[in-house]
């Protein structure tokens, strides 16, 4: 029996694809330019916490039966295969070496191997009492571990926390309880919201050379530990943690802003992942021949996330979404036993 589809997910998986697209487009254009740090900074902040926190909510805290054994390799393992086979081609046409290492994931990859672990261990984790908290304990502590990105492993520890977060939105029925409010009462909380993501993005305005001094860009990427970049001080853990709760925050903000009716783009929550695994191989040319890299004028960068939204769009359509399905989402049925042959 199917399940239907609420428009408000849809939307926010959008929305958080749209943001991961401007965030790469960005990530080599920042320079000095402080309105591009800001704008830089401000996506970075929360646009991977909320596509994780995403993931999490719909990711079931119970004991894993076949269908999701299966979604496991199919919707992620296989896929991560593939595209890494891919990439090592990529790169070998781009610059003649061909590497192929399945336990570094090239690039944007590294969530498809974080999501696979992420489901793997979530009905261990939420087995303890206070899952959350002891999520946010393991990444806190991971920063202080010279821990590399073999098998994505400081990622998945230090994003651990938004996809719990994103697991227990759903046991407190948020999503729910959201979806019912009165008209009246939803205008109120897009206020807050509104003035909460601004709050955070004038913070940022008003002192980079601060948040430059400080390298909040390395904090808030949570892929390396805190000695890479200069922080052996006890209290390193205090700035993830701040990050945290600022990025749980503009989570929380970002989906109240989210429409919660079907929109021009619902359609297009349902080919996230195609986005996601796509949009590199337009995004990587453009930076290796300078027209994403090097320091910009702010009116480039603006133009630059325009069209990146416009990319999202594009990469979203039914038409890309059927060429690249067996890339995306193959067929692997006949790998699986059927339910008689695992019975004998």
């Amino acid at each position: 029996m199917s399940t239907q589809r609420v428009a408000l997910w849809d939307n926010a998986r959008f929305g958080a694809i749209a943001l991961m697209v401007a965030g790469h487009t960005l990530t080599k254009m920042v320079g000095e330019n402080d309105a591009a740090f800001t704008l830089y900074v401000f996506i970075y902040a929360f646009h991977v916490p909320v596509f994780v926190a995403v993931s999490g909510y719909f990711t079931k805290g119970t004991a894993p039966d076949d269908n999701r054994i299966r979604s496991v390799f199919t919707d992620i393992l296989v896929p991560y295969l593939i595209f890494e086979v891919i990439w090592s081609v990529v790169l070998f046409l781009y610059n003649g070496n061909f590497r192929l290492d399945v336990t570094r994931a090239s690039w944007t990859l590294w969530f498809l191997l974080a999501l696979a672990i992420w489901r793997i261990i979530l009905p261990y984790l939420v087995a303890l009492k206070y899952p959350l908290l002891i999520s946010i304990v393991i990444s806190i502590a991971a920063g202080y571990f010279p821990i590399d990105q073999t098998f994505s492993a400081a990622r998945v520890l230090g994003f651990l926390p938004f996809f719990v977060f994103g697991w227990q939105l759903r046991q407190w029925n948020l999503g729910e309880r959201w979806m019912a409010i009165c008209s009246q009462s939803v205008i109120r909380w897009r206020l807050a919201a509104t003035a909460f993501m601004l709050a955070v993005a004038v913070a940022i305005s008003l002192s980079v050379p601060f948040w430059r001094e400080v390298q909040i860009r390395s904090f808030i990427t949570y892929d390396a530990g805190y000695a890479s970049f200069g922080y052996d001080q006890w209290w390193s853990g205090a700035v993830r943690l701040a990050a945290m709760v600022v990025a749980a925050g503009m989570i929380i903000a970002f989906l109240i802003l989210i429409p919660r009716e079907q929109t021009w783009f619902t359609q297009f929550g349902q080919a996230t992942m195609y986005v996601y695994l796509l949009h590199t191989f337009v995004l990587y040319p453009s930076r290796e021949y300078g027209v994403l890299d090097g320091e910009r004028p702010f009116w480039y960068i603006l133009l630059a996330v325009i069209l990146s939204f416009g990319l999202t769009v594009a990469l979203s359509t039914k038409p890309v979404v059927k060429l690249f399905k067996p890339l995306v989402q193959p067929n692997l049925n006949w790998l699986f036993v059927t339910s008689r042959d695992a019975s004998r």
